[in-house]
């Protein structure tokens, strides 16, 4: 229940403008909301649903959530903010974020616009799939890009690694740590030195370069992977990483700059971007996309622009 001394302090800001406005209502989100809620910031999530690792049964190397379903888990996350009654909801998409002096204007897809002191950036990103039949029936089950959230459910099984050159090579020394029946497959023509081939031989990694034409399987369960010959070979689970781009372009049209992984950069350590008073946390801003690298950086997002708000208005 909402104290009476909390009231009174919500009262005497500006209702008008937001103190804060979360794009992406996921981990990163959801965490800075509850840090900002409990700092008695006035603030609006504003999500649409559909987070990223919504295929996946089961999410992994959380403390104390470990195994949980990623709606679950947001479903508490969102639960938990209930008792802060300056953090709000919505399910309108942001369209555009326009500067306005020390601000910034908000522009709904309905149309509407808010203001707002400060702006976090979580949306998200995007997988960009590979062109193979039935890739999305497997793809957050016995298919996936985190060995850290999925390899332990396939561990000691035959797997493979869709993966071509360097990081094909980087990505099998990774997943043998889960399984020592392992394939890589180029999905075409290998790209690999003859020391790159003599190192999987000698850890006894077949190559395979025909093309990949489909996955078989049942409820989610690949069973084989399908070359253009029609061969086939038996394999429980593969590990790729597909192509990813930003959910949104709100960060290129406000200028923040980005990192040498096409994510958001991120200029300090509370991860504010290259425009002043426009943060971002979770996994637009780094290649480590594990759901409590998230949490940690929208918390941290969230006290550095907690902190800036502090020290604006302590004058």
């Amino acid at each position: 229940m909402c104290k009476v001394g909390e009231q009174k302090k919500m009262m005497n800001r500006n209702k008008e403008i937001y103190e804060c406005v979360i794009v992406g209502g996921g981990s990163a989100g959801l965490s800075a909301a509850l840090l900002l809620g409990r700092s008695r910031r006035r603030v609006l999530v504003c999500d649409k649903g559909n987070p990223r690792n919504a295929p996946a049964h089961e999410s992994h190397s959380f403390f104390t959530r470990d195994g949980i379903s990623p709606h679950e888990l947001l479903s508490i996350g969102r639960d938990q903010l209930k008792p802060y009654k300056s953090v709000e909801f919505q399910a309108i998409g942001v369209k555009e974020i326009n500067p306005s002096g020390n601000q910034f204007e908000v522009v709904f897809e309905d149309g509407t616009i808010k203001k707002t002191r400060k702006i976090l950036l979580a949306f998200g990103v995007m997988d960009e799939f590979p062109a193979l039949e039935n890739f999305g029936d497997f793809w957050g089950k016995s298919v996936f890009h985190c060995p850290y959230c999925h390899a332990w459910e396939v561990r000691d099984e035959p797997l493979a690694i869709v993966e071509n050159g360097e990081t094909g090579i980087e990505m099998a020394a990774l997943l043998k740590n889960w399984s020592g029946d392992l394939v890589l497959c180029t999905n075409g023509k290998a790209d690999l030195t003859a020391d790159q081939r003599t190192l999987l031989e000698n850890h006894k990694i077949l190559v395979r370069e025909e093309k990949i034409i489909r996955l078989e399987g049942d409820n989610g369960q690949l069973e084989n992977i399908v070359f253009e010959t029609n061969e086939k070979i038996a394999r429980r689970g593969i590990l790729i990483r597909p192509k990813q781009t930003l959910r949104s372009n709100l960060a290129e049209k406000l200028g923040c700059e980005l990192n040498e992984f096409n994510l958001i950069k991120t200029t300090n350590v509370f991860n504010e971007t290259s425009v002043k008073g426009v943060y971002a946390a979770g996994d637009i801003t780094s290649p480590m996309q594990v759901i409590v690298a998230a949490v940690f950086q929208g918390s941290v997002a969230a006290s550095g622009l907690n902190h800036s708000l502090i020290m604006e208005d302590f004058v």
